[in-house]
Order: structure tokens, then C-alpha cells, then sequence
């Protein structure tokens, strides 16, 4: 009988045979891979932008990027962009800042359908909140003669141009300044308020005089997000501007693209790096302005409501829903008269009611059944690869990474912080030639959406397994280390159980919002590739606003039903990772 070899022995014989330059230890893999995988989905797309603008065929020549970007077009689009962005901020901060403090400070009732609904709002895509409010106010729409308020025949819409993209962004881009505030609030500790109420201080007094200079750098912040958000919006000037020929900077690139083709692209990626310098500054100040809130308090009471409004109280809640029906409810439902009338002009009815248009868009055209398929199947491709992905990167974040952390969370932060419009830029020249080595191209496949996707979209998917991350203690770890488990084996025996469940919650996160993404894929779809936005934004220029309608609809109802099912399952999720729930 022979002997069994020992553990060691058998390992080895197993163990391949690097090179000792090539071995790297086993602690060191991880972070290593982590690192690489955030340089070429976050730095290796925008450092192929900067070269094609500034050093085309690798040859250092600025000047004709210096010349695009100082062009009488470029300089009148980056007036529009700053206009629009500039004023839309703060609508969306007067908005968004009164609804958080209505739902944060006061008694109102039904704060958590308030909050669902007014995130539900921002949840829908910009094109979809557009083609609403287009919808509303057109001189057909069946809500404004409802009533009595129909303009005349052959009336321009009063949305077309920069009034409209100001008003539609400003209530489209208040939630985020909601949720920026909400954040902020949390933040409060409630023994400041009791301090002020002991004095006699009035409640408007304590949130004027108390709360409002607290979160002064949370409200600079906020301000700053909703333009930076405005910056890189395509969907609501592509439908309220182009049609009258005012164009952003988003615009002018779509515009140079649909134009040129690839000829176009050094113009393109030197007016997107026009977009990445605006929507910078932005950032950079927002980050500036949250920097000066200081270090982490220690907060025993969080900020709880104080405000009794006493008979005002129905009056306040009144309000609050009205604001919905004007930002939700009524441009829906001017949306779903158009879907559901059979021609345009013909005034809604039981007799002329008709889901012809819901089934020819959903059933039988082509087109758009390929789209539902597609961005199906690309947000969900999307959502699952980085669920896997995100509990590799949240534990290495949180255990791996020391001091290299902030630096990988940055440049992994960098898709999602500028505008889509640069990404997809980004994307095409870095895929435009095939793939070295290899000699595969990935450019007009689906591939490139989905590696866009995987990119803008990585910081939404770590979010909720970062934050579970960090409240599991190191013991489970260290026990299975001292029974020599590997790398791998800890991954998929102890840390995947664990943050299972904020993954999913990651992975409905990202097919929330990639679902209706159209900012990405209207620069790179090809035949065959066409998600719903686009088709909505085709739709639409092709003057069959009732199909649009029905899309539109149609995807907004998978949007609020991914919405319920996150909301039902919060009880198991981290705290504070589903935006609504305040």
C-alpha cells in the first residue's frame, strides 16, 4: 500500500509554474484585478477621448480641437447648455428643497407614497418626461381641452425651445436635490431643534436660523448635482430643442454624428471634452462644497419631524399631491390619451378608445418589439454582471484596497459623474478599430452598449454591497482563513451569502435606470441594436406621437413595477440604499 502524499506535496504538483517575475501573492490578486478592471471601464475610455482631440493620429496637435471648441456653434450651444442647466437648478433646488423639508420636518400624512411617487418621477427617462409634458401641451391634448384651456389649431407647442427645457428639467431633476437634502438631514442632530424649541424658537424660525445654515454645503451640493445632471441631459433638449433649433453642447455632438458619421468624430470628442470641462467644474465644487460640512458628528438622536401643522396639515398634503399631479399625473395622462386615441385630432371617448397602438408597438412592429427585447436584455445583462462583479469590488474595497481605495472609487466614479454623451464618445473611438491582439471589433455590436453600460453604471451597483460591507465584522474572514481557505472559496462560501441580498438590490438598481437609457444609446445603437429610447426619440421625430405614447407607457410601467419590488423587499436591504425611503 502506498502512502497518500502530503497536502503540500499534492498542492504543488497541481500549482502552475510561473515565472517568479510573473507570480504575484495570493493577497495581492484581488485588489490587483480590481484596479485593472476600474482603469479600463473608468480611465482607459476618457484617456482615448483626450488623445483623439488633442493628439489625433498620436501626433500632439491641439489646434483643431482648440478651434472646434472656441467655433461659433460650440460657444452658442455651451451658452444654451449653461442657460438651461443654470436655470433649471434652481427650480429643481426650489422644488426639491421645499418637498424635503415638507416630508423631513413636518407631520404631513402619507410621506412615504409622497416620496415614492416624487422619485418615481425622476425614476422615468428624460425623453418619456418630455414626450409628457409635449403631450400636454400640445394643441390636441384631450387634458387641456378636458379643460377648457385647449390652445387653438396649428399653435406652436409652448414648450418647444429653452423655456421648456428649463421647466421640464427643473421638475425632472428636483428629486435628486430631494434626496441630496434627505441625505444631508440624516445628518441633523434632533437635539439642535429641541435646544431651539426650549428658547421659544417658532418652528419656521428653527428650520431658517438652524436647519438651513447647517446644511448650507448639503445645499450647495445639491444645487450643483442638479446642474451637472442638466449638463449632460440629452433627452429633454433632443425633444423640446432640436425640433426649434436650440441646441446644447449633448445636442450639437448627436447632431455632428448624425451628420458626418465617423468623420465627425474629432469634433465630437472635442466638443465632449467641452461637455467633461463644464460638468467638471461642477463636480469638482460640489465635492468642494461637501467638504467644508467637516468630519462626522456623533449623533445619538437623528433629526426627527417637529413641525406640527395643525389644521394646515391637510391643506400642506393637498399641495404636495398637487405638485405630483402637475409633474406626474397630468402629463401622463395627456400621454395615455394619445396612446389611446385611433388618429390625432380625434377626441378620446369609450367609442373611439382603442389599444391599437399599445398592440402595434408591443406586438407587431418589429422595431419596437427588437427595442423592448434589447433593452431588456441589455439591462439586465448589464444588472446581473454587475451584481457578480460588485462583491469582488465591494470586498476588496473594504478589506484589499487601504490606501488605493479613494483612488479606484474615483476613477470607477468617473463614467456615472460626467455626462453620458462623453462616455459614449469615449466608447466609439476606443472600439471604433478592432480589439489589439485579438483583431475583433466591437464597434456597432451590442457588445459596445453593454461595456458602456457596465461602465456608467458600476458606482449605482456598488452602493448597497459597499454599505453592507462595511457593517460586517472581519471575524467570519479571519476563522476562515485560519482553515486555509482560499481567495476564492471565502468569495463564494462566506462573502457572497452575506451580500446576496444588497447585490440584487444593486442589480434592480442599475436595470432601473439602464432600462430607458437613451443619453449613451443614441450615439452607439446600430441596426439591429435600437433600445427604447431610441426608438421613442425615432418615433417622435417621425411625427408618430400616439406610438411614442404607447412606448413610453409601456416602459414606464416596468419602471414603476421594478420600483414596488424594490420597495417591498426593504426591510432586508442596507439602510438609506433605496432613495425613496426616507
Amino acid at each position: 500500500m502506498t502512502l497518500a502524499a502530503p497536502a503540500d506535496a499534492r498542492q504543488a504538483r497541481f500549482r502552475p509554474a510561473f515565472p517568479p517575475g510573473l507570480t504575484l501573492p495570493a493577497g495581492l490578486l484581488l485588489p490587483v484585478a480590481v484596479l485593472l478592471s476600474a482603469l479600463l471601464l473608468g480611465a482607459l475610455p476618457f484617456l482615448r477621448l483626450a488623445i483623439a482631440a488633442f493628439a489625433p493620429g498620436w501626433h500632439f496637435a491641439p489646434d483643431a480641437a482648440l478651434t472646434e471648441m472656441t467655433s461659433r456653434a460650440a460657444v452658442t450651444a455651451t451658452l444654451h447648455t449653461f442657460e438651461t442647466a443654470g436655470f433649471s437648478a434652481l427650480g429643481a433646488l426650489l422644488i426639491g428643497g421645499t418637498v424635503a423639508l415638507l416630508l423631513t420636518t413636518t407631520d404631513v400624512r402619507g410621506k412615504r407614497p409622497l416620496a415614492f411617487a416624487f422619485v418615481f418621477s425622476m425614476m422615468i427617462a428624460p425623453q418619456v418626461a418630455a414626450l409628457a409634458f409635449l403631450s400636454l401641451f400640445a394643441p390636441n391634448s384631450q387634458v387641456l381641452a378636458l379643460l377648457g384651456l385647449s390652445p387653438a389649431p396649428g399653435t406652436q407647442n409652448p414648450l418647444l425651445g429653452s423655456g421648456g427645457i428649463i421647466l421640464v428639467m427643473a421638475l425632472h431633476h428636483a428629486p435628486l436635490v430631494a434626496i441630496t437634502l434627505w441625505t444631508g438631514l440624516r445628518s441633523v442632530p434632533h437635539s439642535l431643534v429641541e435646544a431651539a424649541q426650549m428658547e421659544g424658537a417658532a418652528p419656521l424660525t428653527v428650520v431658517t436660523r438652524i436647519l438651513l445654515p447647517v446644511l448650507r454645503p448639503q445645499i450647495i451640493a445639491a444645487a450643483l448635482i442638479a446642474f451637472v445632471a442638466g449638463i449632460g441631459n440629452f433627452g429633454i433638449p433632443a425633444l423640446l430643442g432640436l425640433p426649434v433649433n436650440y441646441l446644447t453642447l449633448p445636442t450639437l455632438i448627436y447632431r455632428r454624428l448624425s451628420s458626418f458619421g465617423p468623420a465627425g468624430l474629432p469634433d465630437a470628442a472635442a466638443l465632449s471634452l467641452l461637455v467633461a470641462l463644464v460638468a467638471g467644474l461642477g463636480i469638482v465644487a460640489g465635492m468642494l462644497a461637501t467638504r467644508r460640512a467637516g468630519g462626522k458628528i456623533e449623533i445619538e438622536r437623528p433629526l426627527e419631524p417637529f413641525w406640527r401643522l395643525g389644521r394646515a396639515r391637510p391643506f400642506v398634503a393637498g399641495g404636495l399631491w398637487f405638485l405630483l399631479l402637475l409633474k406626474l399625473g397630468l402629463p401622463f395622462l395627456a400621454l395615455l390619451s394619445e396612446a389611446l386615441t385611433p388618429a390625432l385630432g380625434v377626441a378620446l371617448s369609450w367609442q373611439t378608445l382603442t389599444f391599437d397602438k399599445f398592440a402595434e408597438v408591443l406586438l407587431r412592429q418589429n422595431v419596437t418589439v427588437r427595442a423592448f427585447r434589447n433593452s431588456f436584455l441589455f439591462a439586465a445583462s448589464a444588472a446581473v454582471i454587475l451584481a457578480f462583479l460588485s462583491i469582488a469590488f465591494a470586498y476588496a474595497l473594504e478589506r484589499r484596497m487601504g490606501k488605493l481605495r479613494r483612488v479606484v472609487e474615483l476613477v470607477i466614479e468617473l463614467p456615472y459623474a460626467l455626462p453620458g454623451v462623453v462616455l459614449a464618445i469615449a466608447c466609439i473611438l476606443m472600439f471604433l478599430k478592432p480589439l489589439p491582439l485579438i483583431g475583433v471589433s466591437i464597434y456597432a455590436t451590442p457588445f459596445i452598449i453593454l461595456f458602456a453600460y457596465l461602465a456608467r453604471f458600476m458606482p449605482l451597483a456598488l452602493k448597497a454591497p459597499v454599505a453592507a460591507m462595511a457593517q460586517i465584522e472581519a471575524h467570519h474572514e479571519e476563522a476562515a482563513k485560519l482553515d486555509g481557505v482560499t481567495l476564492w472559496q471565502m468569495l463564494r462560501f462566506i462573502v457572497a451569502p452575506i451580500l446576496a441580498p444588497a447585490a440584487t438590490v444593486s442589480a434592480l438598481m442599475v436595470f432601473l435606470v439602464a432600462f430607458n437609457e437613451l443619453t449613451v444609446s443614441a450615439l452607439l445603437w446600430s441596426s439591429g441594436t435600437e433600445t427604447l429610447g431610441v426608438v421613442l426619440f425615432s418615433l417622435k421625430e417621425a411625427g408618430l406621437a400616439g406610438e411614442a405614447a404607447a412606448i413610453a407607457i409601456s416602459a414606464s410601467v416596468v419602471i414603476l413595477a421594478v420600483m414596488l419590488l424594490l420597495d417591498l423587499s426593504a426591510r432586508r436591504l442596507p439602510d438609506n440604499v433605496l432613495p425613496w425611503r426616507i
